[in-house]
């Protein structure tokens, strides 16, 4: 989806939903960091603080370490240096701001280094293939059990990171050290990276959010 940060999506630029729950979660300053000016426009324009990127690290196969570590360098070169960073993803929109405050309570407790946004599974049973053979993961078919028996499992929803910068220099990676998370509800999971899931999206935040907003 060409410019999916920056479209339309329920009546704001998708990237302005980032910058609120931030701003209201009590996540601030937030900065934004695009190789394109009219990302880095809208962002001002929502409060947010902008770093122009590299081409260097601004293809389709840069990672996103690579985007936070030069942020970092930037940052701390004109302001302050900070304790913790949270990395949010703008194309995964259904969280709140609560969310992002019980992300930063988690992260005040020093138990942690790194940190991830999660939602329980539910009770699945999941499959794997490799090479056309099928196998089960958290379950042994052949030994089969009600579901609600299986254990308790997270999936990584990719809403947004937390990580101490010496983390994130030292391993290049958003997790390291002792890892947490802050547990989410499983409608928030969903993110969009093609159409479908746009509207699947869009029907969820006018469902649970945008009203009550």
């Amino acid at each position: 989806m060409p410019g999916k940060n920056i479209i339309n999506f329920c009546g704001k630029p998708l990237l302005a939903w980032t910058i609120e729950h931030c701003l209201e979660g009590g996540a601030a300053p937030v900065y934004v960091s695009s190789d394109s000016d009219e990302i880095l426009t809208i962002a001002e324009n929502y409060g947010a603080f902008k770093i122009q990127r590299p081409k260097r690290i601004s293809g389709d196969t840069s990672d996103s370490e690579s985007g936070w570590l030069h942020a970092l360098e930037v940052i701390e070169d004109e302001s302050s240096k900070f304790d913790w960073i949270m990395a949010p993803q703008v194309t995964s929109p259904l969280r709140t701001s609560d969310d992002i405050r019980k992300g930063l309570e988690i992260a005040k407790g020093d138990n942690y280094d790194s940190i991830f946004s999660c939602c329980v599974s539910g009770t699945y049973f999941f499959w794997t293939e490799n090479e056309g053979k099928i196998e089960s993961i958290n379950y042994d078919w052949r030994n089969r059990y009600p579901r609600q028996d299986t254990t308790k499992m997270y999936i990584e929803n990719g809403s947004f990171y937390m990580f101490r910068p010496d983390i994130l220099r030292q391993y290049k990676n958003r997790l390291g050290g002792r890892i947490g998370m802050v547990e989410m509800e499983f409608w928030k999971m969903f993110e969009i990276d093609n159409q479908e899931e746009l509207r699947i999206c869009s029907t969820l935040m006018k469902e649970f959010l945008v009203e009550k907003r």
